[in-house]
């Protein structure tokens, strides 16, 4: 096949089950992390075990510079990507009233500019290809329907979700679907303890949290030649809460 996909933030959690996902699907992957490069070198050995190349980048979605320089370089080296799956992301919780401008500004500048960010310096490459390619962007339930303690992370999801819907437009008679998939409660380490999951459970029809394989099979739909007709959605992985 060798198609090569980029997926951020996928050193844990739901990336780097994206990425084995794929990898069992024959794709090749690049594996980014913004510091646990010990832990995406360990997924590149994992993604080599499974028989399909690997390598890793490390830098900081939110840093538009960095991304512009380290990803032009990687195209250069070894081409144009197949897709990319942005996943990177972060969260600021709090009531309005107590989140301070820096978690407004973190949250944003690395959910929602990150996409600029990574996006931007591979759309060219990606469509000189002349080939069909994937872009799934990665938000959240909390995108769709908002949630309480996450005015920061809701607006940046659901501003990707308007960015991802109309990058679509653009690029949909150049056979490159942009898509997003929209995760509810997944049992990673971005739960807080704090979180009170028994309520929150109550809230989800499953009555249960969604695993990280989970969301990676929808991802892996979406990057797949059969969803070619698909663009321009949100999947929602949720267990029915909306």
């Amino acid at each position: 096949m060798n198609k090569t996909v980029l997926v951020t933030g996928s050193s844990r959690g739901i990336g780097k089950a994206i990425a084995l996902s794929l990898a069992q699907q024959g794709y090749d992957l690049v594996i980014h992390c913004r510091s646990r490069i010990e832990e995406a070198q360990e997924v590149v050995e994992q993604v080599k075990e499974l028989g399909r190349q690997a390598r890793v980048l490390q830098f900081d979605v939110s840093d538009r510079q960095a991304c512009k320089e380290i990803l032009e370089q990687d195209v250069e080296q070894h081409g144009a990507y197949y897709g990319v799956v942005l996943n990177a992301g972060l969260t600021r919780d709090g009531a309005f009233p107590a989140l301070t401008s820096e978690d407004w500004d973190q949250v944003i500048h690395t959910n929602l500019d990150g996409f600029y960010n990574v996006l931007h310096p591979l759309m060219m490459p990606m469509i000189r290809r002349r080939k069909a390619g994937r872009i799934v962007c990665i938000t959240s339930v909390s995108g769709l329907i908002g949630n309480r303690g996450q005015v920061n992370y809701s607006a940046s999801k659901a501003g990707l979700i308007g960015a991802a819907k109309a990058l679509a437009i653009e690029l949909a008679k150049r056979q490159i679907t942009v898509n997003c998939v929209a995760p509810g409660l997944i049992d990673t380490d971005m739960i807080d303890e704090n979180v009170p999951l028994e309520q929150i459970l109550k809230m989800i029809p499953a009555q249960r949290m969604g695993k990280p394989e989970e969301v990676a099979h929808a991802v892996q739909f979406l990057l797949s030649e059969n969803a070619g007709y698909i663009t321009r959605q949100v999947i929602a992985v949720n267990g029915g809460m909306c």
